[in-house]
C-alpha cells in the first residue's frame, strides 16, 4: 500500500518542521517537502504532485487562497487549511471552503509550537480523511448548478397552504459545497428545512449568512426555539446539538449542549431522531457527502416512522462514508447525484418522490 504524499506550504519555519515531523511519524505519510510559500511549492510539484497539501493562509509572494484555488482548477487535490486567520476570521475559512479546502485547523498565535504538538493527533487524521476525499467529483458538482431539474411553481405554492412538511438533511466533509449546490437550486417557496453540517464552533453563522445572500430562501444559523417555516432553512450551530420538536401543528427548534454523539457535536444523528419522533411520515431525510457513519442509524428510523429518504450517491460525493453506511443499514429509499436532491426535496411539497 502506497503511502499518502503530503506537501506542507508555511512561511514559518516553525510550522514546517514540527507539522512535518509529526506527519512523518506515521507510517501510513510521507511528507515529500515542507515549502515556505505558493510559488516553491508550485515547483515542488512539477516535480511530484501530493496527495494531501497541508497550506497556510498568510504567506507572502502568493496568498494560500490563490494558491488554493489555482491548484483547484489546475488539478483538483485535497488541502487542510491550517492557519492562525481562520481562528479569528470566519470569512476566511468560509473562503478556504468555499475554493474547495476540505479541513480546516485553526492555529493559534501564541503557544504554536506547543499547540502543533498537542494536535498532531488531529493533524494526523485530517490528513488522512482529505487523502480519501474525491475533489474532482465536487470540483464538477459546483459547475453543474444550473442543471438541477425543478418542479412546477404553481403547484408547490398550492400545496404550502395544505401541507406542514420538514426536510431533515445531514453532511460532513464536501457538505459546505454540496449544500451550496442543493440550496441554491431551490426556488423561493420550498418546504422548512434543519440541517447539521459538521462545523466547528464559530464558523456556521458566517456559513448560513453567506448561503443566505446566495439562496432565494432565507438561511439562518438556528437559535433556540426558531419556527421551522416554509422557505427558511435553519443550519444547526457548530458546538451544539439541534433537535427538532413540535407544538400541535407548529415544529421548531431545540439548540442544546451535551456530550458528542459518534464523535460530533451538532451530530445528525440526533437531528434525525428527533425528525423521527415529531414529524413521522411528514419529514424527507437527505444524507449527503460525509467521513464516517453520523447520520446512518437516524436515517433507518425515520425511514422506519415512515418518512421518506434519499442518499447522495458515490459518484457525486466527495467521501462516499455517512451514505455508504445509511444504505448498509437500510435507511436509504433512494440513491439520486447531487444535482437531483433539489427536485427530492420539492417533491416534500406534494408527499410523493419521483420514482
Amino acid at each position: 500500500m502506497s503511502r499518502i504524499k503530503v506537501l506542507v506550504v508555511d512561511d514559518s519555519a516553525v510550522v514546517r518542521q514540527v507539522v512535518a515531523s509529526q506527519l512523518a511519524q506515521d507510517p501510513e505519510i510521507e511528507v515529500i517537502a515542507a515549502v515556505a510559500d505558493p510559488i516553491l511549492a508550485m515547483a515542488r510539484m512539477k516535480v511530484q504532485w501530493p496527495d494531501v497539501i497541508v497550506l497556510d493562509i498568510e504567506m507572502p509572494r502568493m496568498d494560500g487562497i490563490t494558491f488554493l484555488k489555482m491548484v483547484m482548477t489546475e488539478r483538483p487535490t485535497p488541502v487542510v487549511i491550517c492557519s492562525t486567520l481562520v481562528e479569528s476570521g470566519a470569512k476566511t475559512s468560509m473562503a478556504a471552503l468555499a475554493a474547495g479546502a476540505v479541513a480546516i485547523i485553526a492555529k493559534p498565535k501564541i503557544g504554536l509550537k506547543q499547540f502543533l504538538e498537542d494536535a498532531s493527533e488531529d493533524m494526523v487524521t485530517a490528513v488522512k480523511a482529505a487523502a480519501k476525499a474525491n475533489v474532482k467529483a465536487l470540483h464538477v458538482s459546483v459547475k453543474n448548478t444550473a442543471d438541477v431539474i425543478m418542479p412546477a411553481a404553481d403547484k408547490q405554492v398550492a400545496m404550502i397552504q395544505t401541507t406542514d412538511r420538514v426536510v431533515a438533511l445531514g453532511t460532513s466533509t464536501g457538505g459546505t459545497q454540496a449544500l451550496e449546490v442543493v440550496l441554491t437550486s431551490l426556488p423561493r417557496v420550498t418546504p422548512g428545512m434543519v440541517i447539521v453540517q459538521h462545523m466547528p464552533e464559530k464558523f456556521t453563522a458566517a456559513f448560513a449568512q453567506r448561503l443566505n445572500s446566495l439562496c432565494q430562501i432565507e438561511v439562518k444559523e438556528a437559535q433556540n426555539n426558531d419556527r421551522v417555516v416554509n422557505s427558511r432553512a435553519l443550519i444547526a450551530p457548530g458546538g451544539k446539538h439541534m433537535l427538532l420538536r413540535r407544538t400541535g401543528a407548529q415544529y421548531y427548534v431545540e439548540v442544546m449542549d451535551g456530550p458528542l454523539v459518534n464523535r460530533h457535536r451538532p451530530s445528525v444523528d440526533v437531528l434525525f431522531r428527533s425528525v423521527a419522533k415529531c414529524a413521522g411520515a411528514n419529514a424527507l431525510g437527505v444524507i449527503m457527502t460525509g467521513m464516517g457513519d453520523d447520520g446512518a442509524a437516524g436515517l433507518a428510523e425515520m425511514r422506519k416512522a415512515g418518512a421518506r429518504t434519499v442518499a447522495q450517491d458515490e459518484a457525486s460525493c466527495v467521501v462516499y462514508g455517512m451514505p455508504k453506511e445509511a444504505v448498509k443499514r437500510g435507511g436509504v429509499e433512494k440513491t439520486v447525484p447531487l444535482m437531483a436532491i433539489g427536485r427530492e426535496i420539492m417533491q416534500q411539497l406534494s408527499g410523493v418522490m419521483v420514482r
